[in-house]
């Protein structure tokens, strides 16, 4: 069994596995730089006495606008609590008050029932799984490792190619479980780490897979807004305990929003784009101020010393915020209990589409989605199939010429692509706008695949293995990731495009109202024209 991918959904996934089975995780970097190490927001469960798992699904039909699976959402807060007892179990510290866990709200929530640890929940949660996870039997770990493709045998995934330890080869397995987390990295504003470059998407989507709901897209109202700052995000639960939201002039951008500073994500990343484009100004004001001086020192230490190290103190000034991408709620379509509709294939986390967030994930549901999610996996009847072992073929070694012209132009082709996914499909989307974009991003996706770095690997067959250079290694690295970002536009382009309405995270200036017909997930599948199926089926 192979799990790609040391994020919170991955790490929970080998201790879900039976220990009966060989696990093998790949780790993309061996620097802590996961999307769920860097979640400052919380993880949410209905434990408190007023609140009830009733209400915590509701709460997450609710934001999802009519998307949602509620089987998904029915099996995430019923396992939500008891989730949280494993963790504590793990020894994950969550933030106490009065000796009892301290519960806060956020935007959508009915109730404060997101659990913290300080600032840093996602790191605290990461750390101590990581810890669980070396001492599980049978695991082996492997750092630096680039899955550049999976391997499908008939109509089965059977394994992958990877990158590893100056050799490119193939790796047979009895089933994948991909856990590779988004790809938010796509729009020049995120939230989201380097890594965040949508591989297992697109290797799902060319295995065979459905990816579903591409074109929903979650912007973060609250990311650090200073140039040449990287876009820390500004947690939501700071507005939870008190922060407010100001124009440059002081007038009140989310005036006009039913919830105001609480409204949904999508609702309020809108209201703050829509005033920052009238009134030609490139942020707004987050004033931390109102929770007051200890709050601040102890809920969010991490926040105080991100801004202080760009010269910004929250607590005598306010914070520079624009709307940022920050969560895919689309992703490789599966089942309750995380296959893919590829046998053989497993997604967990936000590179799966599970039917929990539907068009607008509630805040804080996410890590606990990877969470109950892998606890699926803990299963004994997993659909495994190894397979005979193809004998390894070795081959010349890879023919990657390392030079700074192509480290340049792999740069320059990053940059292009997300410079223009966000100005052509960011918060706010149109038809004229998006094509304009497909095309760019076709022409460049046709210059990939003549790229002398790229071509050679589709001609790579199972068993091949090829040497390549540490120096190589780094710049066919950042190629893949240049053509995986590239292939994850035109999917998400397609999508968006596909869909003639505004619902949830995907919102269309030419088409602003959500329509009762398109209460359906779109699906998109290699070789098939695009198109929709009804929720619930």
């Amino acid at each position: 069994m192979v799990v790609v991918g040391s994020g919170a959904a991955g790490l929970m996934a080998c201790l879900a596995l039976p220990v009966r089975l060989n696990v093998l995780l790949l780790t993309k970097d061996s620097r802590a730089r996961s999307a769920s190490r860097w979640a400052q927001g919380g993880i949410a469960a209905a434990l408190g006495p007023n609140d009830s798992t009733e209400a915590h699904f509701h709460d997450t039909l609710a934001a999802g606008a009519g998307l949602c699976e509620p089987h998904a959402v029915r099996l995430l807060v019923e396992q939500a609590p008891r989730c949280v007892e494993r963790l504590l179990s793990l020894g994950v510290r969550f933030d106490r008050q009065g000796g009892q866990l301290s519960r806060t709200i956020e935007a959508a929530h009915s109730q404060r029932r997101v659990l913290h640890a300080a600032d840093q929940t996602g790191r605290a949660i990461v750390e101590v799984l990581q810890v669980r996870v070396r001492e599980r039997p049978r695991l082996h770990q492997h750092n630096d490792a680039v899955v550049l493709q999976l391997w499908r045998d008939g109509q089965r995934c059977c394994g992958l190619q990877l990158m590893a330890a100056g050799m490119i080869g193939w790796l047979r397995a009895g089933a994948v479980v991909l856990a590779t987390g988004g790809g938010c990295r796509m729009f020049a504003h995120t939230t989201n780490p380097p890594l965040a470059s949508g591989d297992g998407v697109v290797m799902a989507y060319r295995a065979g897979a459905v990816v579903r709901d591409l074109e929903f897209v979650q912007f973060h109202p609250t990311a650090l807004m200073i140039p040449g700052a990287p876009h820390f995000l500004i947690s939501e639960a700071a507005r939870g305990e008190g922060a407010v939201l100001h124009n440059l002039d002081g007038s009140d951008p989310v005036a006009a929003v039913g919830g105001g500073n609480l409204a949904s994500r999508d609702e309020v990343s809108r209201a703050l784009a829509e005033h920052m484009v009238r009134r030609g100004d490139t942020h707004v004001l987050l004033d931390l101020r109102p929770i007051g001086q200890e709050r601040l020192l102890r809920q969010f230490p991490a926040i105080l010393e991100r801004c202080r190290a760009w010269g910004i103190d929250p607590l005598t000034i306010p914070v520079p915020v624009a709307p940022a991408a920050h969560y895919w709620m689309g992703g490789v379509q599966t089942d309750l209990q995380a296959h893919t509709t590829v046998p053989g294939l497993y997604a967990l986390g936000e590179v799966a589409s599970s039917g929990v967030h539907g068009a607008n994930r509630l805040a804080s549901n996410s890590l606990m989605e990877c969470l109950v999610c892998a606890h699926q996996l803990e299963q004994e009847d997993l659909d495994l199939d190894p397979g005979p072992r193809a004998a390894p073929v070795h081959r010349p070694a890879a023919p990657v010429v390392v030079t700074s012209s192509s480290m340049v132009a792999a740069q320059n082709s990053s940059r292009q692509i997300r410079d223009l996914c966000w100005t052509m499909a960011g918060v706010n989307r149109r038809e004229d706008a998006m094509a304009m974009a497909q095309q760019q991003l076709q022409a460049l996706a046709h210059e990939l695949d003549a790229r002398p770095e790229l071509a050679w690997l589709k001609t790579s067959a199972p068993g091949d293995r090829h040497p390549i250079l540490p120096q190589a290694m780094g710049l066919l690295r950042r190629w893949v990731e240049v053509e995986h970002l590239c292939a994850l536009g035109l999917l998400l382009l397609e999508a968006a495009r596909f869909r003639r309405e505004s619902r949830g995270g995907h919102h269309r200036l030419d088409h602003p109202a959500q329509q009762p017909f398109w209460r359906r997930h779109s699906r998109q599948q290699q070789g098939r024209a695009i198109s929709s199926r009804p929720v619930g089926i």
